[in-house]
């Protein structure tokens, strides 16, 4: 489904999972700074929307998601993930209820898969999924943004911003009123900034929750009984996972950014040293020059001189060891 922003000046398309929407519209680091100072807006419309309506869908939804949702107050936003049998990570959902529909965004592509297995567990639970990705984008205001919201929208408030759940035939009407677009690759490098991961960058087939840092921000460690609580339990009392998300400042001397997939070794055992890890999402940052969001094997000292490719880097913590 493509933007009819994609028409603005300078829109450059982005690729891959993220077609559909602008990668920038001609100055990355300006549209950079217009997120960082609140000026700005990212088009959002490639990601997928879900409704969830029917008087039983908050107890509904607990029961599924790893995240506390039974009692969600209206307004409040939340994020959770639904997990395999085996702990896996399978979804992502950014959440809020408006009081008589629970509204997710999710991961470009993922809507169908998603729905199928909610679909799958409605039993005789009083629930109505439907897949709005049609008829409603997502618009990304940065925190401190003063813009203007429509009357009637329904807003996802977090401490990086508000998503608005605008409707799509107005999303060109307001990109006008609203102005100062930026896009997909400055929101990424703020999102990498912010250590926030992403299912599908920083997630493979066996990403588990603590690997992350999704504990206490899409993981409820005390609520009831969910599909892949079992692994989640064991890890976080036995405080072994596998791997860790680190944050790498990399080297600015170099004129490429090394990708998502480039293998990390321990800087002192050289470019033929065991491989220890791999980039999950490289960007350029306005202020902190080439940074990167990186998974490592967990027992990787946290002052270890890394290489990832020929690229030196220094890594910050995100997750503990």
């Amino acid at each position: 489904m493509m933007s009819p922003l994609l028409s603005l000046p300078g829109a450059v398309p982005a690729e891959g999972v993220d077609e559909g929407v602008a990668a920038h519209y001609g100055d990355l680091f300006r549209e950079q700074r217009a997120l960082a100072d609140g000026t700005g807006f990212v088009d959002l419309s490639h990601r997928g929307v879900v409704a969830v309506t029917g008087e039983d869908r908050l107890n509904w939804l607990h029961l599924l998601l790893t995240q506390h949702v039974s009692d969600l107050p209206a307004g409040l936003a939340t994020e959770a993930l639904i997990l395999s049998a085996h702990g896996h990570i399978e979804h992502a959902l950014y959440l809020v209820d408006d009081g008589t529909t629970t509204w997710a965004h999710v991961e470009p592509g993922t809507v169908e898969a998603l729905i199928g297995y909610l679909e799958s567990m409605k039993f005789f639970y009083r629930v109505e999924v439907t897949d709005r990705t049609g008829d409603i984008a997502v618009v990304h205001l940065p925190a401190g943004s003063i813009a203007e919201v429509p009357e009637g929208t329904v807003v996802r408030e977090t401490a990086y911003g508000r998503d608005l759940f605008l409707p799509r035939d107005a999303l060109e009407a307001y990109a006008e009123r609203t102005g100062h677009p930026a896009g997909l690759l400055a929101y990424e490098a703020l999102r990498v900034e912010q250590h926030r991961p992403r299912l599908g960058f920083e997630t493979d087939h066996r990403t588990i929750p603590h690997e992350l840092g999704w504990i206490g921000t899409a993981v409820h460690l005390q609520k009831g009984c969910y599909r892949g609580q079992e692994t989640v339990a064991r890890v976080q009392n036995l405080g072994k996972p596998p791997r860790r998300l680190v944050f790498l400042h990399l080297d600015g001397s170099e004129v490429h950014l090394p990708g998502a997939g480039t293998e990390i070794r321990i800087a002192d055992e050289g470019p033929d040293g065991r491989k220890v890890g791999f980039i999950t999402t490289s960007v350029r940052h306005h202020e902190l020059g080439p940074v990167a969001l990186a998974l490592v094997k967990r027992n990787v000292a946290t002052d270890a001189r890394l290489l990832a490719g020929d690229t030196a880097a220094a890594q910050e913590t995100v997750v503990e060891p």
